[in-house]
C-alpha cells in the first residue's frame, strides 16, 4: 500500500511564499516522475510542475520563474517552493508520483493554497 501525504498549504497575501511537501510511504521500490497539479474552482486540473528521477524539471508557463520543484530521493519526497504568489494561483494542489517497477500513478489528498489580493 502506497500513500502520498501533502503538507504546507495555507492562506497568504499576494506576493507571499509557501512551500508544499509531499511524502510517499509504503512499499516503494522505485519512484520515477513526481510532480504537482492544481485545480481551481470551475477549472480543469492543470500541471504545475514535474521532476524526473534524474532531476529534469518542467513548469507551466504561468509559474516559470516563481515556482521551484525539487525532490529528495532518500526521503521519497517532492517539494514545491512557491514565491511571488498571485490570486490566480489559488487552487487545490495535488501531488503525484509514478511508483514501481511496473509504473503506477498515485495521488496525494490535495492541499488548499489561497493567495489573497
Amino acid at each position: 500500500q502506497v500513500q502520498l501525504v501533502e503538507s504546507g498549504g495555507g492562506l497568504v497575501q499576494a506576493g507571499g511564499s509557501l512551500r508544499l511537501s509531499c511524502a510517499a510511504s509504503g512499499s516503494i521500490v522505485s519512484i520515477s516522475a513526481m510532480g504537482w497539479y492544481r485545480q481551481a474552482p470551475g477549472k480543469q486540473r492543470e500541471l504545475v510542475a514535474a521532476i524526473t528521477s534524474g532531476g529534469s524539471t518542467n513548469y507551466a508557463d504561468s509559474v516559470k520563474g516563481r515556482f521551484t520543484i525539487s525532490r529528495d530521493n532518500a526521503k521519497n519526497t517532492v517539494y514545491l517552493q512557491m514565491n511571488s504568489l498571485k490570486p490566480e494561483d489559488t487552487a487545490v494542489y495535488y501531488c503525484y508520483s509514478v511508483i514501481g517497477l511496473v509504473p503506477r500513478l498515485y495521488w496525494g489528498q490535495g492541499t488548499q493554497v489561497t493567495a489573497s489580493s
